[in-house]
């Protein structure tokens, strides 16, 4: 694919959302897996811009909401909401599915954590989100791909991902802002 213009930083982005997912028990790599990836980031420009806009002491909080997607099968709070209008409640559903099957039924997790050893692909949202990064990086007219346009895909595309990420400040504008300049961001 583009993975020989991706810079050290975004290639153990990739590397380490397989991990995540590895440990997770998932079978493809998702958008929240990257997004967990980053979190993990030191010194790079991806981890300064989330550090610059408070995400670094907030990173539970955003894992317990990753984890909270999961539960609900990878229905982000707008596809539930949206569910709601038809009359489909998503909680009462998760709730039933729950007792029946354990926490987490929904989610995919596999208790045996050791169940696959295989290569793991990556969901068209994931997908979506290293292409997006490359579109970024070209538009501005970055020679490589780093953590940093990772991120911004991942703000600036739909999903649980962005949605996670703008409850706690960090939107496309503010991590532009903290890494190209225009002003002072301030996370929410």
């Amino acid at each position: 694919m583009m993975f020989e213009r991706f810079t050290k930083d975004a290639r153990a982005v990739v590397l380490g959302a397989v991990e995540h997912a590895e440990r997770m028990g998932a079978e493809t790599v998702e958008e929240g897996h990257l997004l967990l990836s980053l979190l993990d980031r030191e010194g790079s420009r991806g981890s300064f811009a989330l550090a610059s806009l408070g995400l670094d002491r907030q990173k539970e909080s955003v894992k317990e909401a990753l984890a909270e997607v999961r539960r609900r099968g990878g229905l982000s709070r707008a596809d539930a909401d949206a569910l709601s209008g038809l009359g489909i409640d998503v909680a009462e559903i998760v709730s039933r599915v729950e007792e029946t099957h354990g926490v987490g039924a929904l989610g995919g997790d596999k208790k045996d954590k050791r169940w696959w050893s295989g290569h793991r692909t990556f969901t068209r949202g994931a997908k979506d989100t290293l292409e997006k990064s490359l579109r970024i990086a070209v538009g501005r007219r970055d020679r490589h791909i780093g953590d940093e346009h990772i991120l911004l895909a991942l703000t600036v595309l739909p999903g649980v991902a962005a949605e996670a990420l703008a409850d706690h400040g960090v939107t496309y504008e503010t991590v532009t802002r903290v890494l190209y300049g225009g002003g002072e961001a301030k996370a929410g």
